[in-house]
């Protein structure tokens, strides 16, 4: 089991933990509706970004590992509730390094399947925000992308400087550590100092 395989069991077992915690306090589900939405949680962006790809079978279809992690995260979120509630840093952090591995894994595979460089770091994004995307629409909350947190934002600039990278050949270890860093800074810094971007249109 490699380091980077080891990143992607855990990034999925806390983004199940998201998922769960965020559906019973927005609409007290059961045990079902908790494992539902924290699998669309889990595997919504990767799947997506995989149907568009045509790479099939999916990730977590030809792998039951990841479906362990999220069963995993699922039981972990139920036992330690309460604690995982007092934790808001601790699961920003965990999220934060979720979303800059996916995002980066994504852009990756996206480049593989001979996609524009564009496209691959879009397809990148993708397969870290959507997956969060689905769980709001299901919860009945506001989607991340239209929140004034910088998101989605973060992840696609980060992808943006794989290609560029993978471009001129920098090596593949290291493009993939500054790129996954740089969309970790990003998003501690906007939401520290609860940076965001210019609304669209001021309301008048």
């Amino acid at each position: 089991m490699t380091i980077q395989y080891l990143f992607e069991l855990v990034g999925t077992a806390v983004f199940a933990v998201s998922g769960a915690l965020i559906a019973n306090e927005n609409s007290k589900p059961d045990w079902f509706g908790v494992t539902f939405i924290g699998f669309i949680t889990a595997i919504g962006g990767g799947s997506l970004r995989d149907m568009l790809l045509g790479s099939y079978p999916l990730v977590w279809v030809s792998d039951v590992s990841f479906l362990y992690a999220i069963i995993t995260g699922i039981v972990l979120s139920r036992l330690l509730y309460k604690q995982l509630l007092k934790l808001p840093r601790t699961l920003f952090l965990f999220d934060t390094f979720g979303i800059a591995l996916f995002t980066i894994l994504g852009t990756e595979k996206s480049l593989e399947y001979g996609l524009n460089p564009l496209i691959a770091a879009i397809m990148g994004m993708f397969s870290a925000v959507m997956g969060g995307v689905i769980r709001d629409v299901l919860t009945n909350q506001i989607p991340v992308l239209f929140q004034k947190e910088v998101y989605a934002t973060a992840c696609l600039l980060g992808a943006l400087l794989f290609v560029w990278m993978d471009h001129y050949n920098i090596p593949r270890d290291y493009n993939f550590v500054v790129s996954g860093l740089l969309i970790i800074i990003i998003r501690i810094i906007a939401v520290y100092y609860k940076l965001s971007l210019p609304k669209f249109k001021k309301n008048e």
